[in-house]
């Protein structure tokens, strides 16, 4: 099993690492974040998954322990595969736990290819693993910044589902509640 590479990276595409270590270059799935903050032809070291299928063995590189470690949480929720729960880890470590404490449905159900009940599914499964101080909570009202964001867009008189289509284009990058709500309205405006 491979549990971390050292070396340059080679090349990187939409989704996927080419790390050069001691003249082989080890094919890499990686979040969009950690993509965007390596640069070709630089030293890189990533803590590394290695998942094994019947038919496959990828390699899912993360910046540090903590992305694993919530990597490996999330593989454990029937139901999640490694790309979801990678593009879960892409969000951030702390904005998932705090997503988790407080039972924020809307903000896992931004992340394609994960619905509703595949989000409380998470919530419930890491809510004990990750530790918290609120009560389980799963009622249709969620808490928490995601909340805002769509109470915000729809004041603005913006329908429900116009505003999650607008989160589930928001980047990386927007980290405020005010960068995701000029994001949330540049991409509404344009539809």
């Amino acid at each position: 099993m491979i549990g971390f590479l050292s070396g340059t990276l080679h090349s990187k595409s939409p989704n996927l690492l080419i790390v050069m270590v001691g003249g082989v270059g080890y094919a890499v799935h990686a979040g969009e974040r950690l993509i965007s903050s390596l640069a070709v032809n630089k030293p890189c070291a990533l803590s590394i998954h290695t998942h094994v299928r019947e038919d496959a063995l990828d390699l899912y590189g993360f910046a540090d322990q903590k992305e694993l470690h919530l990597f490996e949480l999330l593989l454990g929720v029937p139901g999640i595969g490694p790309r979801t729960a990678l593009s879960v880890v892409d969000r951030g470590v702390v904005a998932v736990h705090t997503a988790v404490t407080q039972s924020d449905v809307d903000f896992f159900t931004t992340i394609p290819r994960l619905g509703k009940k595949n989000a409380q599914k998470i919530i419930i499964e890491l809510k004990t693993k990750l530790g918290s101080v609120k009560e389980l909570d799963l009622s249709e009202e969620s808490t928490g910044e995601t909340k805002q964001l769509i109470d915000a867009l729809i004041s603005m008189g913006f329908a429900h589902r116009e505003a999650l289509a607008a989160i589930k284009n928001l980047t990386p990058k927007d980290v405020t509640l005010e960068q995701k709500i000029r994001r949330s309205l540049q991409y509404l405006g344009k539809t």
